[in-house]
C-alpha cells in the first residue's frame, strides 16, 4: 500500500481557523500539485481530506472524489491519521493508495514516525506531497519514501 501525505496549499490568515480559504497562490500551487498527482495516482486511491476549508479546496483541485474525515482535522494526531488511512494495510490493498490531505504539525510528525520510527517535529512545506510505500522484504516490513515534491518544483 502507498500512503501519500499532502499538506494543504497556502491559506489566508484569519479566524476561525477552520474557515481560512486558499490564497490565489495557494489555488495555483494546489492545481500544480494536483496535476502531478493525477498523472501518478494508482487507480485504487482513497482520498481523505480534513474538514478545514483550505484542505477541502486543496482536495477539490484534484477533481476526483474524496471523503472528508474529522480524523484529519487541525487538532488530530498521528494515531488519528494512521487510523484513517488504515496504514499499513489500508483499504486500497497492495496495489492501492491512500492520500491524506491535512495539516502541520501532524503530517510532519507522521512522516517522522514512518521514516525514523519516532514522532518528531518535522515540517512538510505548504502544498507539498510526501509519498510512502510499505513492503515486506525477507520477512521484514519496510517503509520506503518514494517521492517528495513541492509546488515550487513544478512551476
Amino acid at each position: 500500500m502507498d500512503l501519500i501525505l499532502w499538506r494543504h496549499a497556502q491559506a489566508a490568515e484569519g479566524d476561525p481557523d477552520a474557515t481560512r480559504p486558499l490564497t490565489p497562490r495557494g489555488k495555483k500551487d494546489a492545481q500544480l500539485v494536483a496535476k502531478w498527482l493525477r498523472q501518478r495516482l494508482p487507480a485504487r486511491t482513497r482520498i481523505l481530506a480534513s474538514p478545514a476549508l483550505r484542505t477541502q479546496q486543496t482536495a477539490q483541485a484534484l477533481d476526483l472524489p474524496f471523503e472528508t474525515s474529522p480524523m484529519l482535522a487541525t487538532d488530530a494526531g498521528v494515531a488519528d491519521h494512521l487510523g484513517a488511512a488504515g496504514w499499513p494495510e489500508g483499504s486500497g490493498g497492495r496495489n492501492g493508495a491512500t492520500l491524506l490531505i491535512g495539516h502541520q504539525p501532524s503530517l510532519g510528525r507522521l512522516a517522522a514516525l514512518l521514516l525514523s520510527g519516532e514522532e518528531g517535529d518535522w515540517t512538510i512545506k505548504k502544498g507539498a506531497v510526501w509519498w510512502f510505500t510499505n513492503r515486506v522484504r525477507d520477512g521484514e516490513t519496510q517503509t520506503v519514501l518514494k517521492a517528495v515534491i513541492g509546488p515550487d518544483l513544478l512551476d
